[in-house]
């Protein structure tokens, strides 16, 4: 169901095995690009992207942005699940050969992308979350992980709290844009943060390793896009996304962090002509 239109971008929603479902979509002709966002933002990541011309779709997942929240007793938002999830909200969409756009938690697509990588034609990482060995969470996850310091973490966080911890994935350490930190801010509340606890209590180091034992088998041009200022997501990690994906070129954009876009611009036109 559309519901109305911004920029040229529909805004719709679906409902699926009960749970509602909110994303943004481009129209146009030919294979759309599939973007995926982390934690703790949501589509809304995407419109300057999407912008640049369809057809394109960007969804919030289940416990982010504007979609449901559902109760961790009856969803799963462990990798697998999410993964699977994404996967069956893009066939009641209609999707099936995509370009494929990842960035932070949105790697949990390339779990759907090993099993049918046919499907994929075109794929970007960006400071994507290792599903590679070797990986030892940040600071900020090994306290979300602890049970019930994450409880208590995300219970006590406020906008200014959160816009300060935002500093920190920014190029320079200064502050992100007051649009951006509303855009999360906006929607933060218990139902996000049930979802990121369990991803990310479900994800440790060796299930990441094992969720992307077989991303060699992702065999289409890839560009992997690394802000190298990341302090959660260090630029080696760049560097093994680049060396298992067979089509890959690798990319380390200088003095920009973990949403590189943000910090320069010019990135969106990178990755909308890699695409095109």
């Amino acid at each position: 169901m559309v519901m109305g239109v911004s920029g040229g971008i529909e805004a719709g929603e679906l409902r699926l095995e009960g749970v509602r479902v909110f994303y943004r979509r481009m129209p146009g002709e030919g294979t759309p690009v599939v973007y995926c966002h982390g934690n703790p933002s949501h589509s809304g990541d995407w419109t300057a992207f999407m912008e640049r011309g369809g057809p394109a779709i960007a969804i919030d997942m289940p416990g982010w942005g504007r979609s449901d929240r559902p109760d961790p007793a009856r969803f799963d938002y462990s990798m697998y699940g999410l993964s699977a999830f994404l996967e069956r909200c893009l066939e009641e969409l209609g999707v099936g050969q995509r370009k494929l756009v990842v960035h932070d938690w949105g790697a949990l697509a390339l779990i759907g992308a090993q099993r049918r990588p046919k499907l994929v034609e075109r794929l970007v990482v960006i400071n994507s979350v290792p599903l590679l060995p070797g990986y030892r969470w940040h600071w900020v996850a090994q306290l979300w992980r602890r049970r019930p310091i994450g409880e208590i973490l995300n219970a006590t966080t406020t906008r200014a709290s959160l816009a300060l911890l935002l500093r920190q994935a920014t190029g320079n350490r200064g502050p992100m844009p007051d649009e951006f930190v509303n855009a999360i801010w906006e929607h933060w509340g218990p139902g996000t943060s049930a979802a990121l606890l369990a991803l990310y209590r479900h994800a440790d180091p060796d299930r990441l390793a094992q969720a992307g034992a077989d991303l060699d088998r992702v065999e289409c041009p890839a560009l992997v896009l690394w802000g190298d200022r990341d302090i959660y997501l260090p630029t080696r990690f760049a560097r093994s996304y680049a060396d298992v994906l067979p089509g890959a070129e690798l990319e380390v954009v200088a003095a920009t962090g973990h949403w590189p876009w943000i910090d320069d611009v010019r990135v969106v036109d990178r990755v909308t002509r890699f695409l095109a």
